[in-house]
């Protein structure tokens, strides 16, 4: 077994099989996300170098950029490997001025489907997140019923393999479940930033994915100088202290550090091999507090 495959893997629904260590494409656009690359071959460089070193999964989305990351995807990758799975999202839309909006509507919707299947260039998208806009910076609560049973019907139309869903709250993943199957969750959780603790538990026991993002965000100084020092013990970066403990938390969680570096790439990538004895867990366990159920 090659170290990469340590990370272990992850079955979505009960079909597809993913390495627990992917790849988050957000960071191959423009600054905030909008806009082209300023290297555009760094960034084909850094998709290739990725699908090279074993992941294969990638999440990405057609408001990145808007449009970018996907027709980067596309002229890197394809035609793709028969084991990569690409994991998409909509719900959003991007302003002229790059803000982030709502974009809830049932054509908005189907719009926005058509258009990753276009720029990915693919027939059918391996899995769609709806990502909730009810609060733009963190999951806020607010029905989800009328969107979701939108992607729901292209789903059956079989241009949506599976469904999960972005930014939302225990209530709308209940609400969703009841629509149609969900395959993963993915939201902002790390090793401070602890709200979704017994979430994450329950969705083990129900055989869902779970995806965080942002593995360094929202770290206090306090914090960030607790999880240095555990780094510099074991000579590796905290980025990857925060990675590897994410991996630890529980099987059900799947990776998706984002870079446009090479250098960065293969340093994310390495957390696969990455032993943190027991000692530095719970060191890393005190920096957040623990919710309960």
């Amino acid at each position: 077994m090659s170290t990469f495959n340590k990370s272990g893997t992850f079955t979505l629904g009960g079909t597809r099989s993913v390495k627990r260590l992917g790849y988050g494409a957000m960071q191959l656009a423009g600054p905030g996300v909008f806009g082209p690359p300023k290297d555009p071959q760094t960034a084909l460089a850094v998709l290739r170098e990725a699908a090279a070193g074993g992941v294969n999964h990638i999440d990405t989305s057609d408001f990145y950029g808007p449009h970018v990351t996907n027709q980067l995807i596309r002229k890197a990758l394809h035609p793709y490997a028969d084991d990569l799975v690409i994991v998409t999202k909509i719900g959003a839309r991007r302003g002229a001025e790059g803000s982030w909006l709502p974009a809830f509507s049932p054509q908005e919707l189907t719009e926005a489907v058509h258009d990753n299947l276009r720029n990915l260039g693919v027939d059918v998208l391996d899995v769609v997140n709806l990502r909730s806009m009810h609060g733009i910076h963190g999951p806020a609560e607010g029905s989800i019923e009328q969107p979701l049973t939108v992607l729901a019907e292209l789903q059956r139309k079989g241009l949506v393999r599976q469904i999960g869903l972005s930014n939302v709250t225990p209530t709308q993943i209940e609400e969703g479940r009841r629509i149609c199957e969900i395959v993963c969750v993915q939201n902002h959780y790390n090793v401070a930033h602890r709200t979704d603790d017994a979430l994450i538990d329950k969705l083990v026991r129900d055989g869902i994915a779970y995806v965080p993002f942002f593995p360094l965000s929202g770290i206090t100084p306090l914090q960030s100088s607790k999880l240095s020092a555990v780094a510099q013990r074991l000579g590796v970066t905290a980025m990857q202290i925060a990675l590897g403990w994410l991996l630890r938390r529980a099987p059900n969680i799947l990776l998706i550090p984002g870079t446009s570096s090479i250098a960065h790439l293969r340093e994310n990538l390495a957390v696969a091999s990455l032993d943190l004895p027991e000692d530095s867990v719970t060191a890393l366990n005190d920096i957040g507090e623990r919710r309960a159920a």
